[in-house]
């Protein structure tokens, strides 16, 4: 009988998986295998198992005798992805107001009041994952499937640079509020006054990820050198 815990292949890749979605390996690293092995403590069958998934995924590029670039990340990226954000949110918030149930609107309050601990991987990964949850909750409350499949994919494609834009600066309790904001207006059938206020929360999620980039961009220029992976934060 087959056992539910995941393979060392399945382990691998959810552990390196993290590294480049935390940033703990930067956009543009190269990185090897020996690197990986030591740092998970796992054998070079599962590692290297690991690392094509991910390429066949996009995270990695293949360098032959050298190991793998951590997929880069531009400007042009973030534009992109929060072009594409927007366009979806908006309409996703305005036909929330006219669809959302009142059991709809109680259900985002509960779900609204969260945040996370700066510096802290772990608290980023978790307000992240709620933080998907949150925004793809309200898209389902429009009735609209794949609007809300939309939404969910294009956060899971910013992961990595939200993680970015959480360690510029403490905004734990500015993007609390923005969400019990959101879910007031809903509450109100404000359509004008939610669209507004998921246009600013984008806009300044966007102004931080973009500041983090130019910075670390910057210092890569400055040295020459493919950044170093950030120490793990400690619990």
């Amino acid at each position: 009988m087959k056992s539910g815990a995941p393979s060392l292949a399945d382990q691998a890749y959810t552990a390196i998986k993290e590294d480049i979605l935390t940033c703990e390996l930067d956009p543009g690293a190269v990185i090897a295998q020996p690197q990986l092995i030591e740092r998970h403590n796992l054998g070079i069958t599962p590692v290297r198992e690991a690392l094509k998934r991910l390429e066949q995924e996009g995270y990695l590029t293949s360098i032959p005798r050298q190991g793998y670039r951590v997929s880069s990340l531009t400007l042009g990226d973030i534009h992109d992805l929060y072009e594409l954000r927007i366009l979806l949110e908006q309409q996703t918030i305005r036909l929330a107001v006219l669809r959302a149930s009142d059991a709809d609107v109680r259900r985002l309050q509960e779900m609204a009041d969260f945040t996370y601990t700066y510096h802290d991987t772990a608290s980023y990964c978790e307000f992240l994952r709620r933080n998907a949850d949150f925004h793809h909750a309200i898209a389902l409350t429009t009735g609209n499937a794949r609007l809300a499949a939309a939404v969910r994919a294009v956060l899971e494609e910013m992961e990595r640079i939200f993680h970015l834009g959480l360690e510029l600066r403490d905004s734990a309790d500015e993007m609390r509020r923005e969400h019990l904001a959101l879910v007031q207006a809903l509450a109100r059938r404000d359509a004008s006054l939610a669209q507004e206020i998921m246009t600013d929360q984008i806009a300044r999620s966007q102004q931080r990820v973009t500041t983090m980039l130019e910075r670390r961009l910057k210092d890569r220029a400055m040295h020459s050198i493919p950044l170093q992976p950030f120490p793990r934060s400690e619990p």
